[in-house]
């Protein structure tokens, strides 16, 4: 058993490693309002964009736009949306599980697979795992901005455009909800989603813009760039506040380890000390007794 100054010792050790994690706890908290708020913000955006293209579509029913033409899949794009900093649980691994299952299906069917990496942590997994990696994007801190993603996403829109690529699938972590985060992979091209609102609005009122310049299909092939883009925008940012709360939860649990630790060693401490004084009696008893 160790002595009392040792696991005095691992006590205060725990004891600034608890204050560090319920510190980290607080700021992740904030942080997950901060994105949360930011998430929710983007999403009128997104589908009112949607509306709008949608509308677009149905008044020109007779183009079939860039962005939504099927072709036989032969070549496959994969956005993986990790996060750049660790502590916060199974969150990335959970995420790279299914990216890596998914991509062995895709290739069972003969698919060529390859890989748009955001953030630090797909990153390091890909540079062990192995597979073609396209583009790379890291370091995009708390607060992200569309700039820092439009490179990587103009690469990849301008291989399905030029018939490169034949479709692509983005997988991030969907926030459900503080305690939950689930991963998920949906195709991002061709967009399908259009087709299904177009489909349910063909009874529904229509109506048309007025264009400057006469060039409406330019137009729908812009707005529709710019709406794939706000789509792995808000990806990007709802992966954040996963990260941000996966991290709450990790750690007020490791501040909750590290109290019962504490509590656990204070025990031993308080039975160690206690034995060491009993020894020290019998001592003194033995050695009044040879006297």
């Amino acid at each position: 058993m160790a002595n009392s100054k040792e696991i005095k010792t691992q006590i205060a050790s725990i004891g600034n490693t608890q204050k560090i994690t319920s510190a980290m706890e607080k700021v992740a908290v904030s942080k997950m309002k901060k994105t949360q708020e930011k998430m929710l913000k983007g999403r009128p955006y997104r589908d009112r964009m949607l509306e709008v293209i949608s509308h677009l579509t149905n008044g020109q029913p007779e183009y079939k736009p860039t962005y939504m033409a099927e072709r036989e899949p032969k070549k496959v794009a994969i956005i993986v949306v990790s996060s750049d900093k660790g502590l916060c649980g199974g969150l990335n691994a959970n995420l790279l599980r299914e990216v890596t299952q998914f991509a062995a299906k895709e290739a069972q069917l003969g698919q060529e697979i390859s890989y748009s990496l955001i953030g630090t942590k797909a990153q390091s997994f890909f540079r062990s795992y192995g597979g073609n990696v396209v583009t790379a994007t890291e370091k995009l801190g708390d607060d992200p901005s569309i700039e820092q993603l439009v490179g990587s996403m103009k690469i990849l829109l301008d291989s399905f455009a030029e018939g490169e690529v034949d479709k692509v699938y983005l997988a991030s972590n969907k926030f459900v909800n503080t305690m939950t985060q689930q991963p998920e992979v949906t195709q991002l091209l061709p967009l399908k989603k259009i087709e299904e609102q177009t489909e349910e609005e063909v009874d529904g009122p229509r109506w048309d813009y007025i264009y400057e310049p006469d060039d409406s299909r330019a137009l729908l092939d812009a707005l529709m760039e710019r709406y794939i883009e706000s789509l792995l925008y808000q990806a990007v940012i709802e992966n954040i506040a996963c990260e941000q709360a996966a991290k709450m939860v990790a750690m007020k649990s490791a501040t909750d380890n590290a109290g019962e630790l504490i509590e656990e060693l204070q025990l031993v401490y308080n039975n160690a000390r206690q034995a060491a004084i009993t020894q020290e009696i019998s001592e003194i008893v033995a050695g009044a007794e040879a006297l």
